[in-house]
């Protein structure tokens, strides 16, 4: 065994290999070929067959001469069966691109894609295979497989690591031709490389720790789509949302699920249908929601003002409504119609859907006395994200806004989110001015006299929202009427 190992071994750095009994086996031969010469030659000249026996040694020699040469190309050059690998092939001449043998260029392993694909196969014997021996010859490693079994086929979720000169469409097409059907493809994210148990444990402790993170649950959990919450009694009053089964309803791309205050959570997706293992973990999750009741963080920042005032910024929920409707009854008129652009008396109606942490979350300004002077919400709106503010009228043009708006938009990007907008009145310069400070890709729509701001967030800086309890902190906030 040591001696197989050392040969392997100068093998691998390029030195032949030689066997010590190779020789003697070489130079017994040699001596058997001389003795057998010598007696062939006394033979030849004692006996009265001579020349007949030199005719026929000399087509012997041919015909063994002839049989080596055959042998040796043959089998001279053909690897062994037991072959190491330590030299690898010769790449062909006729292959195309870089040589597979050839050495990796330094940060090739960064040129690579994530991707995150779903298709359907076939329910018979070597259908994967072959869907996996398809992605190989694209040199595409395969890293996490999911399978949905359905009535008919199954339903296969890949996590993929592809060379970065590898686009969707040609892993989507190879897919294709090895059988897959209803294939879709999209980039994934690193933190998608968490396998599926440990991604979903961490979306239910997420969706325990506050309500507000069950839609964004729900959207990482199946992927890119549209999810809404209605109400069970819509805030402007009307028909309710359609009587729902207590254990949810699936019908192909939509499933619907009875929200526990008494309203409907639809998710949505224009691709794939939803699979029945897609629908069991998306109830789960809700019911866990459900038997844990309304909950948000407590924790909240004091800053204080540049006249010297303290005030707090924490989350709010439906418990804050006698505050949130103290202060509408503060507000004037004006403002309040700038917030909701509707009838002032309607505005008391809104507040238990802004506050409930199921569509969205919303920061509250409190001063010393304990009064709320400033409400910011963030609301999930289908696959968008709305930003909406409020400030009494006496607290106005004092940076709370703006300084909502700051918290907001970082809870936005932890969220996820790729952009938040705010609908006002062009005549509201102050949420303007508040939507140019986050100093963010702004695109402008106007209609009406109804101004749509829309701040992309792809240049926010991801960072966590300031929340940290107890942290008392000075603000001097530009001053701008909110």
């Amino acid at each position: 065994m040591t001696r197989e190992l050392s040969d392997v071994t100068r093998a691998k750095h390029g030195r032949p290999v030689h066997h010590w009994r190779r020789d003697v086996i070489e130079l017994a031969a040699l001596f058997t070929a001389v003795a057998v010469a010598d007696a062939v030659a006394n033979l030849i000249g004692h006996g009265p067959d001579g020349p007949a026996l030199l005719v026929i040694s000399a087509m012997a020699l041919v015909a063994t001469a002839a049989f080596h040469t055959w042998w040796a190309r043959r089998h001279g050059h053909a690897p062994p069966t037991d072959h190491t690998g330590a030299r690898p092939p010769a790449p062909r001449r006729d292959q195309a691109g870089p040589s597979a043998a050839a050495p990796a260029l330094p940060g090739a392993a960064a040129a690579s894609a994530l991707w995150r694909m779903r298709t359907t196969v076939k329910d018979e014997p070597g259908s994967l295979a072959a869907l996996c021996a398809a992605l190989a010859a694209h040199r595409v490693d395969i890293l996490s497989l999911q399978t949905h079994p359905l009535a008919e086929g199954t339903v296969d979720e890949f996590l993929l690591r592809a060379p970065g000169e590898v686009e969707a469409a040609g892993i989507a097409r190879a897919v294709t031709l090895a059988g897959g059907g209803d294939t879709w493809i999209e980039r994934a994210d690193p933190h998608d490389l968490v396998d599926a148990p440990t991604r979903v444990l961490g979306l239910a402790a997420r969706t325990a720790l506050d309500a507000a993170e069950l839609p964004l649950a729900l959207r990482q959990l199946l992927g890119r789509c549209t999810i809404r919450s209605l109400p069970g009694r819509p805030p402007a009053g009307g028909r309710g949302p359609e009587e729902v089964p207590v254990e949810g309803a699936l019908e192909g791309t939509v499933m619907r699920l009875r929200a526990p205050e008494g309203g409907v959570i639809t998710v949505e997706r224009p691709y794939l249908p939803f699979t029945p293992t897609e629908f069991a973990r998306a109830r789960a999750l809700v019911d866990l929601d459900a038997r844990l009741g309304p909950r948000i963080p407590r924790s909240q920042d004091v800053l204080t003002l540049p006249e010297g005032n303290a005030i707090t910024v924490r989350r709010a929920d439906t418990g804050d409504l006698p505050a949130a409707r103290a202060m509408h009854e503060r507000c004037s008129a004006r403002t309040l119609s700038m917030r909701y652009h509707g009838p002032v008396g309607d505005a008391d109606r809104y507040l238990h859907h802004l506050l409930s942490p199921r569509f969205g979350r919303t920061l509250a300004v409190r001063t010393a006395s304990g009064r709320i002077v400033g409400l910011g919400h963030l609301l999930w709106d289908g696959d968008e994200t709305e930003v909406a503010l409020l400030v009494e009228d006496e607290w106005q043009r004092r940076g709370i806004g703006a300084e909502l708006l700051r918290r907001l938009v970082a809870l936005a990007v932890e969220a996820g989110c790729e952009s938040v907008y705010a609908v006002t009145q062009a005549s509201n310069t102050g949420m303007v001015a508040a939507m140019r400070g986050l100093g963010l890709p702004l695109d402008y729509q106007i209609e009406e006299g109804t101004l749509v701001i829309t701040a992309r967030l792809e240049a926010a800086p991801v960072t966590s929202p300031p929340s940290h309890g107890g942290r008392r902190q000075e603000y001097h906030g530009p001053g701008v009427r909110d």
